[in-house]
């Protein structure tokens, strides 16, 4: 057998809640225009919107309780609460999570003006705060759960996951249709409206009623 060249990268996991046992993230797949209002305050037509896929490597995940540095080449650092999927299978979902997409919003803005990607905007970092997950058999219904954010106390984000204009099932048929899903995949499914600038010194916090907090401190 061959030795690797270099030392292969670390599992990266997150905690399930009720068990020690721990979800190892493969991939990190991302929904954009998920929510009527949110797609109005970005300045598109709900309308007309279709499912924007984008992607997050497994190293932008943070786990809660993070202290998380200021990331580079920003000043308009934004938070983004959504609702995570954990894929046990192509088709078949582990659980669930409350994660925070987090976007380096002036760079986004400069590469849609020029036509670019905006990759460098949305996948850097520590940008994928995640919740412990809860098992899918664990959870009665999300249809109708609110979604929160709040910065210091303060809240910033509220919803409710029926606003999504795609839903779970309807998610996960765009992405297979495009990608083979596979265990360990995580999918973060949209935002509703309200996001804003986070600052050095804010604490943030995303909630989905019945699934744990995800809480991370900007230093």
């Amino acid at each position: 057998m061959n030795n690797f060249v270099i030392a292969p990268a670390p599992i990266i996991g997150l905690p399930v809640q009720g068990i020690g046992d721990i979800f190892p993230v493969r991939r990190i797949y991302c929904v954009g225009k998920n929510y009527e209002k949110h797609v109005a305050e970005m300045g598109g037509n709900p309308a007309k919107s279709t499912p924007v896929f984008f992607t997050k490597s497994r190293e932008a995940v943070v786990q809660n309780g993070s202290k998380i540095p200021y990331p580079p080449q920003t000043k308009n650092l934004h938070f983004e609460v959504e609702l995570v999927i954990a894929m046990k299978s192509a088709a078949a979902i582990f659980g669930y999570g409350v994660g925070i997409d987090m976007t380096r919003r002036d760079l986004q803005a400069a590469a849609k003006k020029n036509g670019a990607p905006w990759d460098m905007a949305k996948n850097f970092d520590c940008s994928a705060p995640c919740s412990a997950l809860v098992q899918a058999d664990d959870i009665v219904n999300l249809d109708n759960a609110s979604i929160q954010l709040s910065k210091n106390g303060d809240v910033m984000q509220s919803s409710s996951l029926d606003k999504m204009i795609y839903s779970v099932p309807d998610i996960i048929g765009h992405l297979n249709k495009t990608v083979s899903l596979r265990g360990g995949d995580l999918i973060m499914t949209g935002t509703p409206e309200g996001v804003g600038p986070v600052n050095k010194g804010d604490t943030i916090t995303g909630s989905i009623q019945g699934l744990p907090e995800i809480t991370v401190q900007y230093i």
